[in-house]
């Protein structure tokens, strides 16, 4: 395998997924990023408190998409640390994964 095939891997199971993009309002908060990382990321899609991303009801709103059978994320260049940390198969990649019914990933 090349060095670049699990990261490939990786990228190709989140689109597949969504899951964690959808899990909670709560959930994507700005936590480590310095004010140069949060002003690339569309006000639209920042809540109204500036503390994370603007959901619509628990999805965030630059998940684009059927969650399960393919999405993409609209900021994914500039997306938050939150979103940057969840890995596929990770304690909270397969918390969401369980609430929509999906199967856990090792």
């Amino acid at each position: 395998m090349g060095k670049n095939e699990p990261a490939a891997d990786a990228e190709l199971l989140c689109q597949n997924c969504g899951a964690c993009c959808s899990y909670s309002q709560n959930w994507p908060r700005f936590s480590i990023e310095d004010d140069e990382a949060l002003a690339l990321i569309p006000e639209r899609f920042v809540n109204a408190r500036l503390s994370g991303m603007r959901c619509d009801g628990d999805r965030c709103s630059a998940l684009s998409g059927k969650v399960g059978s393919g999405v993409r994320c609209e900021i994914y260049a500039v997306r938050p640390e939150v979103c940057r940390t969840c890995m596929p198969g990770d304690d909270e990649c397969n918390m969401a994964r369980a609430r929509f019914g999906l199967a856990a990933l090792a």
